[in-house]
């Protein structure tokens, strides 16, 4: 039996939310349906769904006469009078009270089943059309890259020595290559396995090596805590039992740590194959669409086609800071267009042309291509590939959508209308040989030539945009592992998540995009090098999810194995002989991804090494206990937050600042900005707070915990979630309750900034209420006796500071309640009053040296490539958007 409350709350998220739900301005969050225990009567908020007097709104009104003994129970417990019950199997609706039997009639109740059943009707109806309007977005996000591949497939693939093979046959054989390939990989391999295995709702190869690292002690990240494991999100539901035991292969695992490095490596180069995807997509799909001119203009040199597509691609990097959102709602119909285009043409080539091209379904025609065409075939399969580059995208790109709804997009339109397409363009073919290398617009019906070359310029657009934006992605992730230098992350829209701009990443990628351009001049060269970036991350996934099926889905290694090596050797295949096409242009990824690891590794090494001496540096607990609450220095008023990478114990920069300046803040706030293997960490988890020392010493540790996807940036309410978590870790402490870990430092706590005590907030903006502000701001002087030098001087920088920047001034005040504790409300107002006297940021300002004993490579990795990228690469304030007259930085020297 379905309780009344639990079947309205289920149909209000599914079915209501997805509509429009417009609430009363005064309504609040989380009162959806609310008991009045007054009156014991079931209230239910009014809503505005489109059509107020939809069936929908009947069913509200007619819950609204069941009256004074009508309560809402869940199920197992005592039926109480008045009790409303929904059986689920039939939808049957029973009512079991007394005083509205007479009152409920028979042709009542039989209304209210009706209503009911509406509603399930209108849930499964809502969630059909939410999937449909994700599986629409999706063509304009996913599918770009893939279905702009007839542009080149069979140019590339009759390049080289195949093209003295052509006969029917042969193109016969080729196609039915492409049709299998294409059946194989993107809709077995990916839609029908490789979309289950998502991270949360995320995907792409981070998504799976994050679930290795959760259930599996694959990680390298240096600063792993078991609470983390305590995270909601941390273990799939349905995938793997918390408590299964670990097999021999885990514990083998485990155990090696060079084989946990070379995991991360393999991740890392498919990241470097994704960032070379980058370069390459938008050289080859926007060249291929503007070489469409030379088609009806023969006598058109090669250097003005190159000249268009330079143009062409400068302007879409250079429009990359304004964001996708304000013109992505185009994308999809753009690329549902294309598909619905190509599509028709394709049927149109084949009535045409040959209609005898339907038998090159059949798998025989593959046997005698190979038999014909020997080891000349093989090579060509690197120009067949093509046609499953940006197949990765459909799992890359899962975080935006769901997993059906890709599902449904693919199967639906991109499937067949692909299909149709290398089907009729074979079947032109097969008439007119000499138009290989312009197959794809020679055999397009002249009356319709230039639309469609307007249609497949714009779906080139499309789809370099999401391998941009995917780069982008990959950048973000790469940090967030430790495995990037820091780079500027700017969110170019406020409402879609993850949509995010690199500066600096940009202009390399439009660089190296204009330099593969220009120097090659040939799509059929770009193809060579495109094919060997596309299938080494599709290798990379299979191999990832070969483990994945046995470490997080609990399958037999047997079915791992068969996984592996079915489509294994499929891709090892194609593998091979794109390799084949190194010194044809194949060389560019490559040395792009050595780049790339190169640096990575650099930065990763260097980090780590710096991490490795701050963790046998810090300073012991006895010293600082031995100093008293005092800690043998002035405390002067004020928060003082200190960063640092360690989890557990006291930074040596603290030691180091002390003894050259033995004055320090009345309360100390020891802050770890960390990553976790999660996608994204919720606001209510992500505030992991403990003390150091005894309570009169006023030192805490904040532990911030951040997902790879997630934007770590001190923002305008960092420091008001910050002191949140501090007020709500003191209450817990108090009462005892909640997971506090006991260690030799202290009690650690997830504390919620929403708050389990509640503190009244007051905010007001620094620009609005100058004559409070200025109070509050002489109050603070007054307390923190700061010189009137130093007041200017903030005054000045937030005159000057852009509005949009400004952080809005925070008011705290104590709940007058009598269950507060003395010492509670003690310890609660003096982090009040330090709030209010300002914060101070104290960071490390770090020289890394090699020590005089290290190897020649590590003292030129560390001295000079570490160094270089430290000095050229965003600084730690920047990143995490540290105001600068708030910032103070020690310089320490590293000797690693």
């Amino acid at each position: 039996m379905v309780s009344t409350r639990d079947r309205l709350k289920q149909t209000k998220e599914k079915l209501v939310s997805p509509l429009a739900i417009h609430r009363r301005p005064n309504s609040k969050k989380n009162d959806d349906l609310e008991m009045n225990d007054s009156d014991d009567r079931l209230t239910i908020l009014e809503m505005t769904v489109f059509d107020q007097t939809s069936i929908v709104g009947e069913l509200v009104e007619e819950l609204h006469l069941v009256k004074a003994s009508a309560s809402v129970t869940r199920r197992g417990r005592s039926r109480k009078k008045g009790v409303i019950e929904v059986n689920g199997d039939d939808d049957f609706v029973k009512i079991d009270s007394d005083s509205n039997k007479n009152k409920l009639g028979r042709q009542q109740r039989k209304r209210r089943t009706q209503l009911f059943r509406v509603i399930a009707m209108f849930e499964w109806k809502s969630e059909y059309i939410q999937v449909l309007l994700l599986a629409y977005q999706s063509f304009g996000v996913v599918y770009g890259d893939l279905s702009i591949s007839p542009l080149y497939v069979f140019k590339s693939t009759f390049s080289g020595k195949l093209k003295h093979y052509l006969t029917e046959d042969t193109v016969f054989g080729v196609f039915s290559l492409i049709f299998w390939t294409f059946t194989l990989v993107p809709l077995f391999k990916y839609v029908f396995i490789v979309l289950s295995a998502d991270d949360n709702g995320e995907g792409g190869t981070f998504a799976l090596y994050s679930l290795l690292c959760r259930h599996a002690k694959l990680s390298l990240l240096p600063n792993q805590q078991a609470a983390d494991e305590e995270l909601s999100a941390y273990y799939n539901q349905g995938h793997v039992n918390r408590h299964v035991g670990a097999s021999q292969l885990k514990i083998f695992l485990e155990k090696h740590k060079i084989l946990k490095t070379c995991l991360l490596v393999m991740v890392l180069f498919g990241a470097c194959m994704v960032i070379g995807d980058g370069v390459l997509t938008p050289a080859i799909s926007v060249l291929s669409s503007i070489s469409g001119l030379q088609v009806r203009w023969e006598n058109m040199p090669n250097e003005v086609v190159v000249v268009i597509a330079c143009v062409v691609l400068v302007g879409l990097f250079a429009l990359q800071h304004c964001g996708t959102h304000k013109v992505a709602f185009v994308f999809a119909p753009i690329v549902i267009i294309w598909l619905l285009t190509i599509a028709s043409i394709g049927i149109y080539n084949i009535i045409t042309w040959n209609p005898r091209i339907l038998r090159a379904f059949s798998p025989y025609y593959i046997y005698k291509f190979f038999r014909v065409t020997g080891k000349d075939g093989w090579i060509s399969l690197g120009g067949i590939l093509l046609c499953i580059t940006g197949t990765e995208a459909m799992f890359a790109d899962l975080g935006h959508f769901t997993s059906l709804s890709v599902r449904i997009a693919f199967s639906s339109l991109v499937y067949p209308c692909l299909v149709l397409q290398y089907l009729g363009q074979a079947a032109f073919i097969t008439k007119n040989f000499s138009a290989v290398p312009i197959s794809f617009y020679a055999s397009i019906p002249k009356p319709v030539f230039w639309p469609v070359f307007v249609v497949a310029s714009l779906a080139s657009i499309v789809a370099s945009q999401a391998v941009i934006s995917a780069t982008f992605s990959i950048v973000k992730q790469c940090h967030a592992l430790g495995c990037f230098p820091r780079v500027k992350v700017v969110h170019t829209s406020r409402w879609i998540y993850g949509q995010i701009y690199i500066p600096e990443i940009n202009w390399i990628l439009m660089v190296l995009c204009l330099a593969i351009t220009i120097g090659f001049q040939d799509t059929t060269i770009i193809g060579n090098a495109y094919g060997i970036a596309s299938m080494t991350v599709m290798f990379v996934t299979t191999w990832l999810m070969s483990l994945v099926i046995i470490f997080v889905w609990q399958k037999t290694i047997l079915f791992a194995l068969i996984f592996l090596i079915f489509f294994g050797y499929i891709e090892g295949g194609y593998l091979s002989s794109s390799y084949l096409k190194v010194p044809q242009g194949g060389w560019v990824p490559v040395v792009f991804s050595i780049v790339f690891m190169i640096v990575m590794y650099v930065w990763h090494y260097g980090t780590r090494r710096k991490y490795l001496f701050d963790l046998q540096n810090k300073v012991s607990m006895k010293w600082i206990l031995t100093l008293g609450p005092s800690l043998g220095i002035v405390r002067v008023p004020g928060i003082g937050l200190i960063y640092t990478e360690l989890v557990t114990g006291v930074p040596a920069i603290f030691s180091h600042f002390v003894t050259n300046l033995p004055a320090f803040h009345q309360v100390l706030v020891f802050v770890c900005v960390k990553s976790v293997p999660l996608p994204s960490v919720s606001e209510d988890e992500r505030y992991l707070i403990g003390r150091i020392g005894p309570k009169s010493y006023r030192m805490y540790r904040c532990i911030v915990r951040y997902g790879y996807k997630d934007v770590s940036r001190n923002d305008e309410n960092f420091e008001n979630n910050l002191v949140m978590s501090i007020a709500d870790f003191i209450q817990l402490e108090a009462e005892d309750r909640g997971s506090l870990d006991g260690s030799s430092e202290g009690r650690m706590a997830v504390a919620r900034t929403s708050g389990r005590f509640h503190m009244w907030l007051v905010m007001s903006e620094a620009s609005n209420s100058n004559s409070e502000i200025n109070e509050e701001t002489s109050a603070g002087a007054a307390r923190s006796s700061k010189s009137d030098t130093l007041d200017n001087l903030r005054t000045l920088y937030e005159q000057e500071t852009p509005k949009g920047s400004q952080r809005k001034r925070v008011k705290f005040e104590i709940p007058e309640a009598d269950y507060l504790d003395h010492e509670v409300k003690e310890e609660l107002q003096e982090l009040i009053e330090a709030k209010e006297s300002g914060l101070a940021y104290v960071m490390g300002h770090s020289y890394i040296k090699a020590r005089r004993n290290s190897s020649f490579v590590k003292k030129f990795v560390i001295d000079v490539a570490y160094s270089f990228l430290r000095k050229n690469c965003r600084g730690p304030a920047v990143a995490l958007n540290i105001p600068h007259i708030s910032l103070i930085e020690v310089g320490m020297i590293y000797y690693v």
